[in-house]
């Protein structure tokens, strides 16, 4: 049996907070293994990384996720009770329910009313002067994404519910000011949404016929029941945040138009659009790891895995691994030109299966929306970027240039 590496700290939260994104893989590294145990949040962990690890990770045989996120996490960015908690039968009937919204017709839908908002706000980016990319895009898809969903926003209430989104998003790796905005932020929502729910229940306010608040106001799970209005209300965000956390995508597909230049005419004219997007999403840091609870003892690639221990999968890292991805560090979409992308290497918003399995049921959307995105900053407008501060920290829990990209110059083609 061997010996998995162990980092030497007692306690390594405050590591893994400064260190952000490359925490695993810099100590898979300096430990010469993919695989090696600490302690973050005072709890036995072991950490992974690469495509057998993923491989590993998201067989529900030897992993559950009931117990398995932390509460802070649970509190601000996911809900409790929501979907990605879930294990058996209970998940099965819950991610059918959310892959039931994810048809081609659904997506398309979505996928027009941001290309129709996005070019109704053009006039007033071009009189605005300068336009923080990131902040607009989050405004353009909290209205468009509530009102694909079935819960419209009067224009009074864009701005409040795109900050709580965002709040809820930035919250659970913080400490202090981010992750208390973060708690309120999800209590508004969950209040928010749960009384929306029961007005559409009641037939006070009914939801619009086949819309996502319908599907999940009338889910009822196999005994019969319905949603509570919370857990109801926790699933309905499920929908809204990832979708708007989708921004943050769309700033780094246009840092990478500003950074490579020769992309935009490639995206624009050769049909590559599909290869550039998919090297955004390996390259650019979104979700830093998933986490799942050992289901029983086993023994794998000489290692132990002992019931209930905590395990973090390094989703960063698996797509900067050298071994899957050659020159890891250089923006090259081009490697994904006629490449079939292995459901255990690229692992942005996790691996697996789609129907089955914990991989996110809005990953189509992601796609979709960042191929629109690139189109309208390459072939339905021009723009300059002027010097700003474009770094990103990779210890910032979740990263995005500190300027939110700003543009200016913003015409109509």
């Amino acid at each position: 049996m061997a010996t998995m590496p162990v980092d030497r700290s007692p306690d390594s939260t405050l590591a893994f907070l400064r260190s952000g994104y490359r925490f695993i893989g810099e100590r898979c590294d300096r430990y010469g293994s993919d695989v090696f145990q600490t302690r973050i949040l005072l709890t036995p962990t072991i950490c992974l990384r690469g495509r057998p690890a993923a491989t590993l990770f998201y067989d529900t045989e030897r992993f559950q996720r009931g117990n398995a996120m932390p509460l802070r996490v649970q509190r601000t960015l996911t809900g409790r009770g929501g979907v990605q908690g879930l294990d058996g039968a209970e998940h099965s009937d819950r991610k059918a329910m959310f892959m039931s919204i994810m048809t081609p017709d659904r997506i398309g839908q979505l996928g027009q009313l941001f290309d129709d908002e996005w070019r109704a706000r053009l006039p007033a980016w071009e009189a605005a002067g300068p336009v923080t990319l990131y902040d607009e895009v989050g405004r353009l898809l909290t209205r468009v994404v509530c009102a694909w969903a079935g819960v419209p926003l009067p224009a009074s209430q864009v701005d409040r519910r795109a900050v709580d989104l965002h709040a809820m998003i930035e919250g659970p790796a913080v400490v202090g000011p981010r992750h208390w905005r973060g708690l309120l932020a999800r209590r508004r929502a969950e209040r928010w949404l749960a009384d929306r729910i029961e007005r559409a229940r009641v037939g006070t306010e009914p939801a619009p016929a086949g819309s996502v608040l319908d599907v999940i106001a009338e889910h009822r799970d196999a005994r019969g029941a319905l949603l509570p209005h919370r857990i109801a209300a926790v699933e309905l965000l499920n929908i809204l945040r990832p979708v708007v956390a989708v921004d943050r995508y769309i700033t780094f597909a246009a840092l990478a138009l500003h950074d490579h230049p020769a992309w935009r005419q490639r995206v624009r004219d050769d049909g590559a659009t599909e290869q550039f997007v998919q090297e955004v999403r390996r390259y650019y840091p979104f979700f830093p790891s998933a986490v799942a609870r050992v289901r029983r003892s086993f023994d794998w690639a000489g290692h132990h895995f002992p019931r209930g221990r905590r395990v973090l999968l390094d989703l960063y890292g698996t797509n900067h691994h050298p071994a899957l991805w050659p020159e890891p560090e250089l923006f090259r979409p081009e490697r994904f030109a006629g490449r079939r992308v292995d459901p255990f290497e690229l692992v942005p918003q996790g691996g697996g299966d789609f129907s089955t399995g914990h991989r996110c049921a809005g990953e189509w959307i992601t796609i979709d929306l960042m191929k629109r995105a690139v189109t309208n900053l390459t072939s339905a407008m021009t723009y300059d970027v002027p010097p700003q501060d474009l770094t990103l920290d990779l210890r910032r829990l979740p990263a995005l240039p500190p300027s939110g990209l700003t543009l200016t110059n913003i015409r109509r083609t």
